[in-house]
């Protein structure tokens, strides 16, 4: 039996939970929200034990229970002292939200914090887990559209339709020393941007060399923001191999009954034998995923059309799978798929790309 600890109860924490629930090898123990009120709604609005114990101080959390898994979802500037305050209490598994950390610097405290105890220090990311998503990069992994040389993401940002978020999540996002990222704050590139990072660094598993990036401004939101980059090569690829990251916004759009943020994803990938297209992300289950023209994969080669449907079309059936994937990473002592290392790569390009539009110029990552 696993002991399992969540400090924050924001509106995310609705869907990280889901994983915890009904599993015989699980327990949640404790919740920690700044406002105790809110973890105590939580806990009746999931029905969960009246004996979870309550705090609002995520360190004296830590502190009083005995934990094997930490759940950190609290805003990002608090998620390098919550990780080495956790690691240094010995919890095995920590489980941090994103972004990682606000700098390099604080990412590397975090690992070799994690290091020194033996903590196994995972960067939560949920989109990789979705399952048109893994399916797409099952295909693009074992070759069918050849080698790939080209990614593009479009993320289409809407204000209409959606959870009802509280004014008072937001107030923190609007601090550039919580949010990070560029010197006025990146509410897109370091927020939700960071899926869009993870996936272009995921599919192609290669590091980047080089960023480039267009960054305007809309009513506080860095954005539209454009942002070009060229992979390193490690190996060898029949061609050189580049992507662009779109964050285009809709103020008037309404995003067709989400369940969940006004918000989609839109992913392109050509390769050496054919162009693969991933519709849907975050909205995935609304209207649009019923069209036929907005299959979850498209897939064109060798003079075919190919589509791609049966999927279970609900973004949190990724939130599911990430934390399924978590557990047995924590109770097998297994690498995670993001690792703090491997979520300071993603952490380098997206700084990388903010930093491009400070100086005016390509940055190159080394």
């Amino acid at each position: 039996m696993l002991n399992v600890g969540l400090a924050g109860t924001g509106v995310i924490f609705d869907l990280n939970i889901l994983g915890y629930l009904n599993r015989e090898d699980v327990k949640i123990t404790c919740l920690c929200n700044r406002t105790v009120e809110k973890a105590k709604r939580k806990r009746k609005k999931f029905n969960l034990d009246s004996n979870i114990r309550l705090y609002s101080d995520y360190k004296e959390m830590i502190d009083n229970e005995d934990l094997d898994i930490l759940e950190i979802l609290l805003p990002h500037h608090l998620h390098a002292d919550a990780t080495i305050h956790a690691a240094q209490k010995g919890i095995k598994g920590i489980s941090v939200q994103k972004p990682m950390a606000l700098t390099l610097e604080e990412a590397d405290n975090m690992i070799n914090a994690c290091k020194n105890s033996g903590s196994i220090l995972s960067i939560y990311e949920n989109f990789v887990f979705a399952p048109h998503i893994m399916k797409a990069k099952e295909l693009l992994d074992n070759d069918y559209i050849g080698d790939p040389s080209s990614i593009r993401i479009k993320t289409a940002i809407g204000t209409k339709g959606g959870w009802e978020i509280p004014e008072s999540a937001e107030i923190w996002r609007k601090d550039p020393k919580k949010i990070g990222g560029g010197s006025d704050g990146s509410p897109i590139l370091f927020d939700n941007g960071w899926h869009a990072f993870s996936l272009a660094w995921w599919f192609f598993n290669e590091e980047i060399e080089k960023v480039f990036s267009w960054i305007d401004n809309f009513q506080g939101l860095d954005a539209p923001a454009y942002v070009m980059f060229k992979y390193k090569q490690a190996r060898e690829h029949l061609i050189p191999q580049y992507g662009n990251l779109e964050f285009a916004l809709m103020p008037e759009m309404n995003f067709l009954d989400s369940k969940y943020y006004p918000v989609d994803e839109f992913i392109e990938i050509i390769a050496s034998r054919g162009i693969m297209k991933i519709n849907q992300g975050t909205s995935i289950g609304n209207k649009m995923s019923d069209s036929e023209i907005f299959p979850p994969i498209v897939i064109i080669r060798d003079g075919k059309v190919e589509t791609y449907k049966e999927f279970q079309k609900d973004w949190r059936h990724s939130f599911i799978n990430a934390t399924n994937y978590f557990i047995d990473v924590i109770k097998n002592n297994k690498d995670p798929i993001l690792s703090g290392e491997q979520a300071r790569a993603i952490l380098k390009f997206n700084l990388a790309a903010i930093k491009s539009v400070e100086q005016g110029k390509e940055i190159f990552l080394d």
